[in-house]
């Protein structure tokens, strides 16, 4: 099967990670001898992906300076930059909207995902929704949990404000049709986070649940795991 273009949110400040995010950007962090944008896009491309869309703002240039056209990865790149007003990640995916089509993925820039991104594909195709979230039971493990999830709904989403209620966590790929975005105003200050919200209020999101742990690289701790879960990889 074809997958849906991916839209990667990469303008992000990470100031969990200064002062190293003051002068680089984050997706070009390193990690086990390379930015960790390489990492992800080969990931990417061994899901069977071939279109993506950086969706930058800080220090933008320096990722397209990297990643360039995508050929070195086997992919098709393009950018959608916030321009001089931060956007938000709601904000840059609907400006970005003109270079995704009709259905895209989202995939947050310091993520390491490897579940089966072909299999979210078709729960979304057959769900009949205009958004998908993924969870994970997380349990408090990895972040802190923010989804109630039960019997195959999610119940309630919150980052902000988390309940006991809450053993599962937004995994950070989800699906959307570009109709529901459409409701933003362009160039506006958006949180992804916001649209997910909306679209549970109304009955329009589903999810699908992942069995694989994430891994990120949006603190210090995070990047020393995905370097042993590489490491470990590397060996076999």
């Amino acid at each position: 099967m074809s997958l849906f273009p991916v839209a990667i949110l990469a303008g992000g400040l990470a100031t969990r990670l200064r002062p190293l995010t003051e002068t680089i950007a984050k997706s070009l962090v390193e990690v086990n001898g390379k930015p960790f944008i390489a990492h992800q896009l080969r990931l990417l491309k061994g899901q069977g992906v071939e279109q993506v869309v950086l969706c930058t703002s800080f220090l933008g240039e320096q990722i397209k300076d990297f990643v360039g056209d995508g050929a070195q990865f086997g992919l098709q790149v393009q950018y959608s930059d916030d321009g001089a007003v931060p956007l938000g990640t709601g904000g840059a995916i609907r400006k970005a909207l003109p270079l995704l089509g009709r259905d895209f993925f989202t995939l947050y820039g310091d993520s390491y995902l490897t579940c089966d991104f072909a299999a979210v594909q078709r729960a979304f195709e057959t769900g009949g929704r205009r958004a998908l979230m993924t969870v994970f039971w997380n349990r408090g493990s990895y972040d802190q949990s923010n989804v109630e999830f039960r019997n195959g709904h999610i119940i309630s989403y919150n980052k902000a404000l988390r309940t006991a209620s809450m053993q599962h966590i937004d995994y950070g790929l989800g699906v959307f049709n570009s109709d529901w975005f459409q409701r933003y105003p362009l160039e506006a200050s958006l949180d992804l986070a916001w649209v997910y919200q909306d679209a549970l209020a109304v009955g329009q999101l589903i999810a699908f649940e992942v069995s694989e742990r994430f891994y990120e690289i949006g603190s210090f701790s995070g990047i020393r795991e995905l370097s042993e879960h590489l490491s470990a990889r590397a060996k076999y």
